[in-house]
């Protein structure tokens, strides 16, 4: 693990009691209704389908509320991260719950090797590739991890929205960063999280964007073929300041700006 994963790693571990506390992940009401599931995989199911007595790996986990929810739709589990402080909450939130669940701690590109099988479904996002420098050794490690005929069930927020910032005076939207993935990533000093009140000690974090085409070209390159691929205008977080939330807890760009670019996709492939 290089430092600038380190670093990353070590803001993770800060955010973990954060967000099991915050009212976003809601775990406290999600162990007391045994129906319940987060709000990424209501949405996500729906494009999978059914996943009983599959087995699934979900990869970069944090601290497993997703992974989780696809154990209640029947799926056999394994959640991989890097933090062993979420895994260790995953594995409390496993237990209360009453869930039959794996999780194993590893950097992503060594999953293959740290997990020692393979499975019929791999499942990732939301917010998870901007954190990984090479997208070409993350379609591997999809690819190595999947069965003959496997799928790959990705959403994601969308390359677009990574390159953007905006203009605090009108709120208008600007190209600032990458789009296409390069060797040095984009640094951020930020104590605060997408989720629940509190700060983290340690700061400092590095992210890579990923163009759409050389996604495709990385699964593709892996073996895979590409059997899915939808744009949504929404995000599962607040993205820029001037979001705006609806009932189900999903955030949009002003009506004036809704149709300007894409936030996020879900993408499926085949091994």
């Amino acid at each position: 693990m290089g430092d600038y994963r380190r670093a990353n790693r070590d803001n993770w571990d800060d955010r973990v009691p954060i967000h099991v506390a915050s009212d976003l992940y809601d775990v406290e009401g999600f162990l007391a209704d045994p129906d319940r599931l987060s709000t990424v995989v209501e949405f996500d199911r729906e494009i999978l389908g059914d996943v009983t007595g599959k087995r699934l790996v979900h990869l970069q986990c944090h601290f497993g509320k997703d992974t989780l929810s696809w154990a209640r739709l029947g799926a056999q589990v394994t959640g991989v991260d890097f933090s062993e402080a979420a895994l260790a909450a995953a594995r409390d939130i496993a237990a209360r719950a009453g869930l039959d669940a794996r999780f194993v701690l590893s950097e992503l590109y060594d999953a293959p090797a740290a997990v020692g099988e393979r499975f019929d479904v791999v499942y990732t996002g939301v917010g998870a590739l901007n954190w990984l420098p090479d997208i070409r050794g993350w379609a591997e490690v999809v690819a190595a991890l999947l069965v003959p005929e496997g799928t790959l069930y990705l959403r994601e927020s969308h390359p677009v929205l990574w390159g953007l910032d905006w203009r605090e005076d009108d709120d208008s939207l600007v190209i600032r960063f990458p789009y296409f993935e390069t060797a040095e990533p984009v640094s951020w000093d930020d104590g605060c999280t997408y989720a629940g009140d509190g700060t983290v000690a340690r700061t400092r974090t590095y992210e890579w964007n990923h163009g759409i085409g050389e996604i495709f070209n990385a699964l593709t390159g892996a073996g895979l073929r590409i059997t899915h691929y939808e744009e949504y205008r929404h995000l599962e977080w607040k993205g820029v300041p001037h979001m705006e939330e609806d009932e189900q807890g999903r955030w949009w760009l002003p009506p004036a700006q809704r149709d300007l670019v894409p936030l996020s996709y879900s993408l499926m492939a085949v091994k």
